[in-house]
């Protein structure tokens, strides 16, 4: 029996995740499903106990088995899903609660379990915005040195365990990874919190620690050590411990961070926590771990400035910086032996100032007054005395490093004071440093050469003896730095008193200003709202304009009687209020893409709403659709199964309720597919775009979205964004014709939009213009005095290249695989531009072939492709052409673009220039009907003048400029030249012939305005283009006119 409840007990919780990995059909039911794990934990908020419907059974749950399965199933699943419900419904501290349990929570310790295994859960799954706020608000609400506690506190049990220290370890790896892997998301464009910036995040880092260091001081054990050093090692490895020179805003140091605190604290009378950072020094396994550690401290010391200043005020700060190193690494003797290594290797090996030599010494003396660290001084002075008599630092070492060891050397003698003076004496007669003098004395620099002479003299006074080389006044060769050495050196910074400094004020409470900061920290809002997107300002505009329809109230006196009118708060909620909406079906927001494909495209074929439900319907389609599609981007296979449906839905709808922001709305939507499922949207946008029942504004939209899909996938930016801008100033012609702002505004057309915001116009102008430019310079390279000129003038001596650093420890311990991105030259020939082409063939083949049933018949019943709404239409037929241009420029580093894109774009674009593509191609309609009134127009319709749009014509050779140019680019036009030579050599022909035309005054239809201008420059672009190509392949290419 006891098995059988176990079993079904396990089933219980079984079936909860499955669920929550499965769709959930509704809000109450989600809540249902995780109100049970919450309140077996006792972590379930008040206010959601009504939910807890099933409870679970006693012994079902535990922590380690069951949580992580549940945490990733709310990150994979549930969150990305229905987190805008959540949030929208107030019920988003529900699922908030797997990953960061609230205050009132923080007590249990299920609730430290909770967060310790969100870190873990968090990290091993891709980021998210959803994952990166639950982060953010995780680490600042279970900082490190509260995982400590949880982690050695479990069950009670503060023993050392195999376990304990594996998941301390977790840890430790989790928390330090954190940084470089949110910093990962921004390489895609992805708005981190500031609190996990690298920068930011370590500094916090830093001071959690520092408290952790501090708290496990008061109750030292091995286990503790052991968990502190594994920490201090990971640190390391991420460059926290580096040298403060090297610190930065994004790389701060350690120390640098939490001196003023530790000053403070080893102030205290209680000396554990000195006790237990020397425990903690000793214990490191690695020497370059002690080393970093050690440089780092000394590196963070504060500076003496001027270096050899003997007031008050500086001897007191060098004795403060010698106490604060012997309290956390201990004194300098033999038996800190570790220590004593490290220091020397430092100390001796790297360039310091004579203010650190200072606190070294003083450091050695054991910084307190009227007595001396006679062991740590000879240990001390042993070593800096082979360092100050080697012949290669004599020789070869810089003045600077000459005044610090000399400096050192001295003052360190200096310690000893009053104590004995044998030490002088036994360095006076040693056989090395009596050379060492001999070699200083014949340096060619005077000033190194001073350097001995003065520590000559200083040795054989100390010894008791006389030594006076003279010469030592005046302001030249080092003197005036001797005079102040010897000045320093009459007393012992040790021997100064203390003064409390105001950076000791700032560090007076730590533990206050500590935890102030977390608790603000945690009090910080974790949303900003229903979505990713800034929160909306209500901004009034001043539009100079008057009107009774205005629903601007006016100002009440206070004396009058009249109530006030209602402020647009007061309006908000009255709006809310339930009862005013009785009776009234609430269209609940869409967390899945099949409910958003039902709102838009109803698959039962009958409408059984009213109007005012088909309006909010589509309404909160628009308002929800682009974000909901772009989020489920990278959400297993759901947006590839409703991708063609809500392709089909987003263009068959019609803004037939005045619906706010419509056109723009929709626009967006369909760019987020085209982006996000290319390889189903953009084959259904092109079979849509040629079937007949769509209108010249419909037809525009699916051409937009293919372009801004295009270049968001190829990262190519057209300068608008998915919300349409305000109009320019210059839009109308006319001002006096204009209404005023607030009527024109609301009475402007979504076709206006269109036109007005044409996201392909601009940057084919920008590309065509680049193209030409380079045809300027190819053509410029011929012509030897411009050649010769431009070398003179532009041409900049050769630069030495930078070496670019390797990436850093904390950058490759956050190295995470990211899910791949569809790139748009995977995608451009297979399912834009090839179905785009052979659509178009199709098409062309189809009309003209309908043409031609009915051209014996009336004209009144002749079918004309080219009728205006139409695809051959030249309004029409320029976009498309427009558009497989932008298309054509984004793929040509696809593996197609020379095989396949680049010789089908030119022959759509020649025979489109070169052929007629309609009977009615250059017909106007009106003389069609003046034509069948009038018997003799009729019979001068044969030689009336038909020609290819302007527009058209433009639009064509800009298509074949952009070959073109992608083909010289790419292979200087070699398999074009000699694959395609009969179609390269008749886009030269067309072009030549088109801008020969123009050049003698021909006129085109459509010509006037800007079209004028472009028409010839594309001409031209392409005329030598093809000159530059054929140039430099004639010998090669088959002749044609042979065949």
């Amino acid at each position: 029996m006891s098995a059988e409840f176990h079993d079904s007990a396990i089933e219980q919780i079984r079936v909860i995740i499955t669920r929550l990995q499965s769709p959930v059909p509704d809000a109450t039911t989600l809540y249902q499903l995780l109100a049970a794990p919450l309140a077996y934990l006792n972590l379930l908020p008040p206010k959601f106990r009504g939910y807890n419907e099933s409870p679970l059974i006693a012994g079902s749950f535990i922590i380690s088995r069951h949580l992580p399965p549940l945490q990733r199933a709310l990150l994979e699943h549930v969150l990305p899903t229905w987190e805008a419900s959540l949030v929208e419904g107030d019920t988003w501290a529900l699922a908030e609660q797997y990953f960061c349990p609230d205050s009132i929570s923080f007590a249990s310790s299920a609730a430290g379990q909770v967060a310790v295994h969100a870190y873990s859960s968090i990290l091993s799954l891709p980021f998210t915005d959803v994952s990166l706020r639950l982060l953010d608000k995780l680490s600042r609400s279970y900082p490190i040195d509260v995982l400590h506690s949880v982690v050695y506190s479990i069950d009670g049990r503060k023993g050392s365990s195999g376990k304990q220290i594996i998941t301390w370890e977790d840890c430790v790896r989790n928390v330090a990874a954190i940084p470089a892997k949110a910093s990962n998301m921004m390489g895609g464009g992805t708005v981190i919190p500031s609190s996990l910036e690298q920068g930011t995040y370590l500094k916090n880092l830093s001071v959690r620690c520092e408290c952790l260091i501090y708290a496990l001081s008061r109750s030292p054990s091995r286990e503790y050590v052991s968990s502190i050093v594994y920490l201090l090692t990971k640190l390391v490895n991420i460059g926290l411990f580096t040298h403060s020179r090297l610190a930065s805003l994004s790389q701060p140091a350690f120390f640098e961070v939490t001196l003023p605190v530790v000053r403070t604290r080893l102030s205290y009378p209680d000396e554990s926590y000195a006790e237990f950072w020397q425990q903690i020094i000793l214990s490191l396994p690695s020497y370059q771990t002690r080393h970093s550690i050690i440089l780092s401290l000394l590196s963070s010391l504060a500076e003496i400035s001027p270096s050899l200043d003997t007031s008050t005020s500086a001897r007191s700060l060098v004795k403060r910086e010698a106490q604060l190193l012997k309290g956390l690494l201990g004194r300098l003797d033999t038996d800190n032996g570790e220590v004593l290594d490290a220091f020397s290797a430092i100390a001796l090996g790297r360039e310091w100032s004579e203010g650190r030599a200072r606190i070294f010494a003083c450091w050695a003396a054991g910084a307190e007054s009227s007595t001396a660290d006679i062991e740590g001084l000879e240990s001390v002075l042993s070593r800096v005395v082979d360092m100050w008599t080697s012949p290669e630092h004599i020789k070869h070492s810089l003045l600077s490093r000459h005044h610090y060891i000399t400096a050192l050397l001295l003052l360190t003698l200096n310690s000893f004071r009053p104590i004995e003076s044998r030490h002088c004496q036994k360095l006076a007669l040693s056989p090395p440093f009596i050379t060492s003098i001999s070699t200083y004395i014949s340096h060619l620099d005077p000033s190194v050469r001073r350097c001995g002479m003065l520590v000559g003299e200083e040795v054989a006074s100390g010894a008791g003896k006389k030594l006076d080389f003279g010469d030592w006044d005046g302001e030249d060769q080092g003197k005036v730095w001797c005079r102040q050495l010897r000045l320093l050196i009459s007393e012992r910074d040790a021997d100064a008193e203390t003064i409390s400094f105001e950076s000791d004020a700032k560090g007076a409470t730590p533990d206050q200003n500590t935890s102030d900061e977390h608790d603000a920290a945690d009090q910080a809002p974790v949303h900003s709202g229903t979505s990713g997107h800034p929160p909306r300002l209500a901004v009034m505009e001043d539009v100079q304009y008057d009107s009774d329809d205005s629903l601007t109230g006016y100002a009440s006196t206070p004396s009058s009687s009249r109530s006030s009118s209602p402020t647009p708060s007061e309006l908000a909620e009255i709006e809310k209020d339930p009862t005013l909406r009785v009776g009234q079906k609430k269209i609940p927001r869409p967390v899945y893409l099949a409910q958003l494909g039902q709102l838009v495209r109803s698959t039962s074929g009958l409408r059984t709403e009213g109007e005012e439900m088909q309006v909010e319907k589509i309404e909160m389609a628009l308002e929800v659709a682009e974000e909901l599609i772009r989020r489920k981007r990278a959400y297993g296979s759901e947006l590839e199964e409703n991708a063609i449906n809500l392709v089909h839905g987003f263009i068959g709808l019609q803004d037939n309720y005045e619906i706010a922001d419509f056109d723009e709305r929709r626009q967006a939507a369909l760019n987020a597919l085209v982006a996000c499922c290319p390889r189903k949207a953009a084959p259904t946008l092109i079979e849509e775009f040629f079937r007949n029942q769509y209108s010249t504004t419909q037809r525009y939209v699916m051409l937009n979205a293919l372009a801004v899909g295009t270049g968001e996938l190829a990262s190519i930016s057209f300068g608008t964004s998915s919300t349409a801008r305000p109009l320019p100033a210059n839009r109308i012609s006319f001002p006096s014709r204009q209404l005023p702002p607030a009527q024109h505004k609301k009475y402007i057309t979504g076709g206006d939009h269109t036109n007005a915001h044409n996201p392909v116009q601009k940057f084919l102008e920008d590309i065509s213009r680049d193209a030409l430019d380079k045809g300027q310079e190819a053509t410029a390279d011929k012509v030897p005095q411009f050649v010769r000129e431009r070398q003179l003038r532009i041409r900049q001596p050769a630069k030495v290249t930078e070496v670019k650093p390797s990436g850093s420890a904390l950058t490759r311990l956050g190295t995470q695989a990211q899910p791949k991105s569809t790139t748009f030259t995977e995608v451009a020939a297979e399912f834009f531009i090839c179905p785009l082409i052979n659509r178009f063939w199709l098409f062309l083949r189809d009309e003209q072939t309908r043409e031609e049933r009915t051209m014996r018949q009336p004209a009144l019943h002749q079918y004309k492709g080219a009728g205006t709404g139409l695809i051959l239409n030249a309004v029409v037929l320029s976009r498309f052409l427009s558009t497989l241009t932008v298309l054509v420029h984004a793929a040509r580093n696809a593996r197609e673009w020379l095989a396949i894109v680049a010789p089908d774009s030119l022959e759509l674009a020649v025979t489109i220039g070169t052929r007629p593509v309609s009977m009615a191609e250059g017909e106007d309609e009106d003389e069609d009907e003046d034509t069948e009134s009038s018997p003799e127009k009729s019979s001068n319709a044969g030689t009336r003048r038909r020609g290819k749009e302007a527009a058209v014509l433009t639009a064509a050779l800009e298509l074949a400029l952009i070959v073109l140019d992608g083909c010289l680019d790419l292979d200087g036009g070699r398999s074009l030249g000699l694959e395609h030579t009969a179609l390269l050599l008749g886009a030269g022909q067309w072009a030549g012939e088109v801008f020969s035309r123009l050049d003698k005054g021909s006129r085109v239809l459509g010509e006037g305005g800007i079209h004028e201008v472009k028409l010839r420059r594309a001409a031209a672009g392409v005329v030598l283009k093809v000159d530059e190509l054929t140039s430099k392949w004639r010998r090669s290419m088959v002749d044609v006119g042979s065949f």
